[in-house]
């Protein structure tokens, strides 16, 4: 769909025809999701946080010592995908001997973003009441978006739980929804002004607390590198320790692969073991 600009915001918000095989990938990541749940000793797998069939989560847990809690969610533009599509992203933070929580919640049409947002501070809170210490988030696409909004100041989070969040790694995440009203997608998603205002994180008012990082690959399309850049831009102004990274040879799709090496960048800053 254009606009008066000219701007086609479907093809914008669009990635597997910008990458080269990109419908392959989908397939790729469940079947390196469904290996890596048959080799997790310590799974903890459909543990419900909510009435609904998809509100359940997995917790992959470390050999060792638990020195904390990561979640990481799924993106998919909140209309595909669930956990185990996404079970292998644990690795990295789990080697470093964290508590890794992966979240499903109720796609739309059948949901609507507001209710997802809740769904995943639900998912959050479920977790927080399992793994003691600190909470790292972290979420890509549609949940970089889900992970922002709760940083937010009318985040679903109970204090109790936000005071142990540390920091928020948003993946190529969506923060402006404005111009997804604008998309194929919104027959779908169902966004009207006033929810695609409240559940921008670039027009929330951020609470004060953890770390933002705004993390997204040099070759992804355009509309991606904008969101994260404004995000980082907004809060920094806004008083939020904030980071922009821009990872050099990635795109929307494998951006994420580094979640599963416990020595790369992404998942050492994840941790809070790179300032």
């Amino acid at each position: 769909m254009t606009n008066e600009a000219g701007i086609d915001w479907t093809e914008a918000f669009a990635n597997a025809e910008f990458i080269p095989n990109g419908m392959e990938y989908p397939a790729r990541w469940k079947k390196r999701a469904a290996e890596f749940r048959n080799t997790a000793d310590n799974a903890q797998l459909d543990i419900a946080y909510g009435d609904h069939p998809r509100e359940k989560l997995d917790l992959f847990l470390p050999a060792g010592p638990v020195r904390g809690l990561v979640v990481i969610v799924h993106g998919g533009y909140w209309l595909r995908f669930d956990k185990s599509d996404w079970s292998h992203l644990a690795q990295g933070a789990m080697e470093h001997g964290w508590a890794v929580c992966l979240p499903s919640y109720i796609l739309a049409p059948e949901a609507e973003i507001p209710e997802i947002t809740r769904q995943i501070g639900s998912a959050i809170t479920e977790a927080a009441q399992r793994i003691e210490g600190p909470i790292y988030l972290s979420g890509h696409s549609a949940g970089g978006q889900l992970v922002t909004r709760m940083m937010c100041e009318d985040s679903p989070l109970e204090e109790r739980v936000s005071a142990r969040i540390e920091r928020v790694v948003s993946i190529s995440g969506l923060h402006d929804l404005r111009p997804l009203k604008l998309s194929q997608m919104n027959s779908q998603l169902g966004l009207t002004d006033e929810t695609a205002a409240a559940e921008s994180a670039v027009l929330c008012t951020p609470g004060v607390g953890p770390e933002l990082v705004c993390w997204v690959g040099n070759d992804e399309r355009p509309e991606f590198l904008r969101q994260s850049a404004l995000l980082a831009e907004r809060w920094r102004t806004a008083g939020i320790n904030t980071r922009l990274h821009v990872e050099a040879g990635r795109h929307h799709f494998d951006v994420i692969d580094d979640l599963t090496d416990p020595e790369s960048m992404l998942v050492k800053t994840l941790v809070g073991e790179r300032p």
